[in-house]
C-alpha cells in the first residue's frame, strides 16, 4: 500500500493569499517555515495550497509569523514556462490549523 500523508507545524513565511477563480473555486496559497536543528540546523519554506477552504479560513486565512498546523499530501506540479518545462513540489492541504498547540482542541488533535 502507498501512503502520501504529511504533517507539519511551522510559522507563516507571510501572509496568506486568497485566490478566487471565475469557476467559483477558492484557494489559500501559504509559505510554511519549518526550523529544525537536528542533525544539522536549517530552515525550509515549504509552499502549501488549501483549496476550497472554510469560511473562518477565508476571514482569518493567516498573518506572517503565525503558528500553522497543515495535514495533506505532496504533490509535484509540472508546467511549460518561456523557459521550458518547469515543475514546483507543494504540499495540498486538507487541512490547516492557525494556533499553537496548547490552544486547539482535544478533538483536533485525535
Amino acid at each position: 500500500m502507498d501512503l502520501n500523508l504529511i504533517v507539519l507545524c511551522g510559522r507563516l513565511a507571510v501572509d496568506a493569499e486568497v485566490r478566487a477563480f471565475d469557476s467559483g473555486a477558492m484557494l489559500v496559497r501559504y509559505l510554511v517555515t519549518t526550523r529544525t536543528d537536528h542533525p544539522r540546523r536549517r530552515v525550509d519554506v515549504i509552499p502549501v495550497t488549501l483549496w476550497d477552504p472554510s469560511d473562518e479560513i477565508i476571514r482569518q486565512p493567516g498573518m506572517k509569523g503565525e503558528r500553522v498546523w497543515v495535514c495533506g499530501a505532496i504533490q509535484r506540479r509540472f508546467w511549460e514556462s518561456p523557459d521550458g518545462r518547469r515543475s514546483r513540489v507543494e504540499i495540498v492541504a486538507e487541512q490547516v490549523v492557525l494556533r499553537d498547540l496548547d490552544d486547539l482542541e482535544p478533538a483536533v488533535l485525535e
